[in-house]
């Protein structure tokens, strides 16, 4: 087995799919373009779904790419040896063109191989769909993993919790899928150990999602004609295991940014568990925080969405950097060190270089004041209290509203000889844990897939919105966030100082004027540079694409997309704008929804 560094993986992914007929193309940014289902770009397949639901990708029907990820859900078990909020996503996809057999083979190989990553055989394992009432069992996987000469005793067939994908929403495109895992050696936990346990001795390394069937509103599932190969490989685990190594932590993606924690604050990373936690935390998190902050749509801390998360990874960080001792305004340092590792592979960094360093001492500053302010809500509480218990809710409401841990104000009590109703703060935070699921869920439930005729024409409003800002505003603003659902569009973009009433009215005078002359929506597939000539809106990195899609209202917006989109602007109705607002430093959002539009 090969021991490689997490650049040398990254490489060598790439360069296996590209050599199986594969276009590498560019990760997108970490915020979502235009899907109201989650705050961020949470796998590899995200930015992918209209492809996979059938729209041409300008860049053919083989794609492989490594993709910047969030996952928040799990932020306060970051700490431990695996969980990471930020991470990287190795993928390759087919897009109606090869199917299970190209895909399992070229797994099989690239996990095996002795000139790519060489894992023997015997210490790779596998799992298939096992079938139910809605599909058959996978016998064509295990098939094919039969011909790559796996022994049957190493393949698992597991039900539809394991082994399925899909859909993002309620209906749409899903599958079977194959997951690949490595023996980690440890002892089988009984009879029945597989795959499925979470005992620890079967790690998992790889997905391929055969998108295959389509799931109907009545529950049914019919054969998709255009079926989709969708795979994904988490680079940091992934690295873990060829390095030998017992946590992600322990590996090269980590070591210099935990090397200039330690330097920072006199102490060893490992030296005892309290310590470790609090390294992996402010490691992980100011590495995630650059990232959002660094990204091309680059979002500032605030207390609402994408900013509501950053600002509480940041303060987080902020705490358990104080426990290791690290000075005050120091954490740019960790920053500039995670620029200086990842910025050769993703430019946007050293590009927004100032903004992350000024953002993150900013959001130190704001921080400093916030706790004075639960230090004196804390005092106030202590001095009306009738029993020297402080109530769960009230611990609960210092954590959450002024970043105090538990441990701190059961501290702070402690030196008053209070207790905290430590029982009545953990049915709390579970509260707030269930009402934050459930809204990520219900956030979820509309769908990755949810392209309607009602977010096509949201979709191509918010591109005349972004036209009619910058004449009317100025033509420097660009798009900072989009979030649309069937209802209504919200459109971030960077503008010192609020719009003003009348601004508002020209905006929304120059879309109903685009709307009113029922002009086409015209979709062309150009080179990146034709693209700049012709004077479309967009991002334009070195990273790309060798071909972009750019969506014309000739005469009006001019704009490199992924889709959907109205066929012309007369489907559009009139254009209402609802609210504007801040969203953060330097940043204006519009709420805006269309109303009596065409059927």
């Amino acid at each position: 087995m090969k021991t490689l560094t997490s650049n040398e993986l990254r490489k060598l992914y790439l360069e296996f799919f590209k050599s199986k007929g594969h276009a590498v193309i560019p990760s997108a940014s970490l915020i979502p373009e235009n899907d109201p289902t989650v705050l961020f770009t949470t796998a590899g397949m995200h930015p992918l779904v209209p492809y996979l639901l059938g729209e041409k990708h300008p860049a053919g029907t083989r794609l492989t790419d490594v993709q910047k990820c969030v996952r928040t859900g799990d932020i306060d078990e970051v700490g431990d040896a695996s969980h990471c909020t930020f991470f990287e996503m190795l993928g390759n996809w087919s897009l109606g063109d090869y199917f299970k057999k190209e895909a399992i083979s070229w797994s099989f190989e690239f996990l095996t191989g002795e000139q790519w990553l060489g894992i023997p055989k015997e210490k790779l394992y596998f799992t298939c769909f096992a079938g139910d009432e809605n599909a058959p069992r996978d016998e064509e996987s295990f098939g094919y993993w039969r011909e790559q000469g796996v022994a049957e005793d190493h393949i698992f067939f597991l039900p539809k919790e394991h082994n399925w994908w899909g859909p993002a929403g309620v209906t749409g495109p899903c599958g079977p899928d194959t997951e690949m895992f490595i023996d980690t050696g440890k002892p089988a936990c009984g009879p029945d150990c597989s795959p499925a346990c979470s005992c620890g001795k079967y790690l998992e390394i790889w997905n391929d999602v055969f998108m295959q069937y389509n799931k109907k509103e009545d529950g049914t599932f019919e054969p998709l004609a255009h079926k989709n190969v969708d795979t994904g490989m988490g680079l940091d685990r992934t690295i873990c295991i060829l390095q030998g190594k017992k946590s992600v932590y322990d590996t090269d993606v980590f070591s210099g940014i935990l090397a200039k924690i330690a330097e920072l604050s006199g102490k060893e990373y490992g030296s005892d568990e309290e310590t470790t936690k609090a390294f992996r935390i402010v490691a992980d998190h100011i590495r995630c925080a650059t990232f959002m902050m660094g990204d091309e749509k680059g979002i500032t801390p605030s207390n609402t969405d994408q900013g509501y998360i950053l600002r509480r990874l940041i303060r987080r960080a902020i705490r358990f950097a104080g426990r290791l001792g690290i000075e005050e305004g120091k954490l740019h340092l960790i920053a500039e060190q995670v620029i200086g590792q990842y910025g050769e592979i993703y430019p946007e960094l050293r590009a927004n270089r100032e903004r992350i360093l000024s953002e993150l001492n900013l959001e130190e500053e704001r921080f400093q004041k916030t706790i004075k302010q639960g230090m004196k809500e804390f005092e106030k509480l202590a001095t009306y209290l009738k029993e020297p218990v402080i109530p769960g809710k009230s611990a609960f409401r210092l954590y959450d509203t002024f970043g105090f841990p538990i441990e701190f104000t059961e501290e702070l009590a402690a030196e008053r000889g209070f207790q905290v109703d430590r029982e009545g703060y953990e049915a709390a935070f579970k509260k707030h844990q269930e009402l934050s699921h459930a809204g990520a869920e219900q956030r979820f439930k509309g769908g990755l897939a949810d392209t309607g005729v009602q977010t096509a024409r949201l979709h191509t409003a918010t591109h005349l919105l972004l036209a009619g800002l910058k004449k009317i505003l100025s033509p420097d603003i660009q798009q900072r966030g989009s979030n649309i659902t069937a209802e209504r569009l919200r459109f971030d973009f960077n503008f010192p100082r609020p719009v003003t009433k009348e601004e508002l009215a020209q905006v929304e005078a120059f879309v109903n004027q685009a709307i009113s002359e029922d002009v086409p929506v015209v979709c062309q597939e150009m080179s990146v540079e034709q693209a700049k000539q012709e004077g479309a809106t967009g991002i334009f990195e070195s990273k790309y694409g060798d071909v972009v899609k750019v969506y014309t209202v000739e005469g009006w917006s001019k704009e490199i997309c992924g889709g959907p989109h109205a066929s012309h602007t007369g489907e559009l109705g009139r254009f209402k704008i609802k609210k504007e607002q801040s969203s953060s430093a330097g940043v204006r959002r519009i709420k805006a929804v269309l109303e009596g539009q065409e059927e």
